[in-house]
C-alpha cells in the first residue's frame, strides 16, 4: 500500500524521463487525472490516455522531449506539500516557481489547477508540485 499516492506519481514521470522512455504508466486515481491535465494543458506532456480495463484504471503518459537535442520539456518534478506536513497558500503568499517560468499546481475548492489560474480567480489550496 503507498500511502503517497502523489508522490509515487511524480517520482514514475521523473524516473520514465531519466530512463528516457516515451511512455509512462500509472495507477489511476482522481486527483492524478487532474494533473496529468494540468500537464497536458501547459505543455509538459505530449499525451495522455485514460484506461479503465481494471477497477482502479491506468494512466498512459507519452513524455515530451525536444525533437533535436532530445532535452525532456519537464526538468524538475517536486512535491511540496506532503501527508505529514500539508502547505497551503493564499492568494497573497502564492509561490512563484522559477520566478514565473515554471507552474504550481494547486488542489483549491474549485478543482486542480496552476498557481496563476488560482490567483486569477482569487482563491489560495494545497499546493502539491512545483514542475518546471
Amino acid at each position: 500500500m503507498n500511502t503517497d499516492s502523489i508522490a509515487d506519481y511524480l517520482t514514475r514521470v521523473r524516473n520514465a524521463i531519466k530512463a528516457n522512455h516515451r511512455v509512462v504508466e500509472i495507477p489511476a486515481s482522481n486527483l492524478k487525472k487532474e494533473i496529468t491535465k494540468v500537464l497536458f494543458d501547459k505543455g509538459y506532456i505530449a499525451n495522455y490516455k485514460f484506461e479503465e480495463k481494471n477497477v482502479q484504471g491506468s494512466i498512459k503518459i507519452a513524455l515530451k522531449y525536444h525533437p533535436i537535442t532530445k532535452v525532456p520539456a519537464i526538468r524538475t518534478l517536486t512535491r511540496v506539500s506532503k501527508p505529514g506536513l500539508r502547505k497551503y497558500a493564499g492568494v497573497e503568499t502564492m509561490p512563484r516557481v522559477l520566478n514565473g517560468l515554471g507552474i504550481a499546481i494547486l488542489s483549491t475548492s474549485k478543482g486542480v489547477m496552476t498557481d496563476k489560474e488560482a490567483k486569477n480567480l482569487n482563491i489560495g489550496g494545497e499546493v502539491l508540485c512545483y514542475v518546471y
